[in-house]
Order: C-alpha cells, then structure tokens, then sequence
C-alpha cells in the first residue's frame, strides 16, 4: 500500500521532496499508464565554449570509442558531475 503523499505549501517544497524520497513509495506504478507527448521538445540554449586542442581532441576520441558525437558525450558528463554534485552529496 503506497503511502500518501503529503499536501506542499510551494512547488520548491515539493521539488525538495522529490529529490529526497522514491516514488515507488508513494505511488503505484503498476497502475500508471504510458503516455506520448509527440510535439514535447527539450529547450536548449545554445553556448560558445572554449577548450583547448588537446582537450577537444581527448573528448572526440573518447566519442569515438563510445559511437557518439562528441558534443552529445559532453552533455553526459555535465549532467552526471551535476548530478553528482547536487545529490549525491545529499546521502548520508
């Protein structure tokens, strides 16, 4: 039986909550429903970012041997140092 999930005087409250507690706690997922949003598309902000050579050159490589371009695998290893910074340092 899933707990009840908890009433939140804000959405960064909620927000908080979320980064802190498992779903499966609280909801049953065998009852949920899959769902397409076909014209949902990520915003992305396009930046100008400066690397060395042999930096780029390391990056390009390592795309290479993991079949990606490179800027893609870039994007990984900004969201997994993020995550790894913002919530990983959260657990005791």
């Amino acid at each position: 039986m899933p707990k009840p999930i908890p009433e939140f005087e804000s959405e960064e409250e909620e927000q908080e909550f979320w980064a802190t507690h498992d779903s499966a706690d609280y909801l049953d997922w065998s009852q949920a429903e899959k769902v397409v949003f076909p014209k949902l598309k990520p915003s992305t902000k396009t930046i100008s970012l400066r690397l060395s050579e042999s930096m780029l050159n390391e990056l390009r490589l390592l795309a290479n041997k993991h079949d990606v371009p490179y800027q893609s695998l870039i994007k990984v290893f900004l969201r997994e140092r993020i995550d790894d910074e913002l919530y990983k340092s959260r657990v005791p």
